[in-house]
């Protein structure tokens, strides 16, 4: 197995644990997702589908459709992020309906949330498949 099979297998498995962590937050714990938890949704459960494709085909042209994707759903855990821990930050996007995206859920070590849990996972997803190399030397 060469280095860019194991960050693919990596960020498959990055992947798979984002998805079954909100799974488990929703599912288990009963934790109502908000409007910004589904985007982050959106876009993190087609990449658990998409990455096990490419790593078990050794499709690494699949770069160029999993990448916009981890990063439009870094970008949007960000935005959920700030909009928990930054005063007046909140209130760019009111929120119409259920949950608050500004509830916290959980705050472990008084930073840690479900938004910032979705960040790592999608920053790691991009950062393990900018390091792959399209082509073996």
């Amino acid at each position: 197995m060469g280095k860019n099979q194991i960050f693919m297998y990596s960020a498959w498995l990055v992947s798979i644990l984002a998805t079954l962590g909100s799974l488990y937050f929703s599912e288990i714990r009963g934790f109502i997702p908000c409007e910004l938890c589904w985007y982050q949704r959106i876009a993190m459960y087609p990449l658990t589908l998409i990455l096990g494709v490419a790593t078990f085909h050794n499709e690494l042209g699949l770069k160029k459709v999993i990448l916009p994707m981890s990063i439009a759903g870094a970008l949007i855990s960000f935005f959920h992020y700030l909009e928990q821990k930054v005063p007046g930050f909140g209130g760019i996007k009111e929120c119409v309906s259920g949950v608050p995206c500004s509830a916290e859920y959980i705050n472990w070590l008084g930073f840690i949330t479900i938004p910032f849990l979705a960040l790592t996972a999608f920053l790691l997803i991009t950062i393990f498949l900018l390091i792959i190399k399209n082509k073996q030397v």
